[in-house]
């Protein structure tokens, strides 16, 4: 059995109530360093996360163990709780849901989730006149396509946006700005969410 528990954005008070007696029973916790050090998982029971493929080949030679993945925010939320179920079946998946960054990032900007359309471009080039076609899009960003990229791509099909920057959500060092497709800063952001709204 493997849980994929999901940490929440950060901050150890917006942790589903759950998480921490899964922790204490695990055999195995399965995580980033930074989640890994966030939540002080014991060394002896810690492992880095591996490429997937390696990760695949260790969870189905040891499912006898009480394995647990952890994943940042929610992680059925363009998380990894869907490739854990793709790969090891619904039966031999126990998911823990956590707060999203993407909800987090909507709560404190005082905005409604109601009618959003969320999506993620990590590792993928979104349509943007698809989201553009939405009056609320709530997306995870990665280095390739940020706030600066979507203001860019906003202003070539001669719209107009505010955009909500949230970056390094529950964090100490968490940041939250407000744009339009005119005044996004052209500079490296750290881990965030961008809210597109039509204004």
């Amino acid at each position: 059995m493997i849980t994929i528990a999901g940490i929440g954005p950060g901050d150890s008070q917006l942790r589903v109530y759950g998480v921490e007696s899964c922790l204490a029973d695990a055999d195995v916790v399965v995580g980033s360093v930074r989640q890994l050090d966030t939540l002080k998982i014991d060394q002896n029971k810690r492992m880095k996360l591996p490429k997937l493929s390696d990760l695949r080949e260790y969870v189905n030679n040891h499912l006898s163990l009480n394995i647990i993945l952890l994943a940042s925010g929610d992680p059925l939320m363009y998380g990894i709780g869907t490739w854990a179920i793709n790969n090891f079946g619904r039966e031999n998946v126990r998911i823990l849901p956590g707060i999203s960054s993407i909800q987090y990032c909507f709560h404190r900007f005082g905005l409604s989730e109601n009618d959003t359309f969320f999506t993620s471009s990590h590792g993928r080039k979104p349509d943007f006149d698809f989201l553009l076609m939405h009056q609320q899009v709530g997306m995870v960003t990665d280095d390739e396509i940020g706030p600066y990229e979507i203001a860019a791509e906003i202003r070539r099909r001669h719209q107009h946006r505010m955009i909500y920057v949230g970056e390094d959500l529950s964090y100490p060092t968490e940041k939250l700005s407000i744009f339009d497709e005119t005044n996004v800063e052209n500079r490296k952001y750290k881990l965030n969410v961008v809210i597109i709204k039509n204004a």
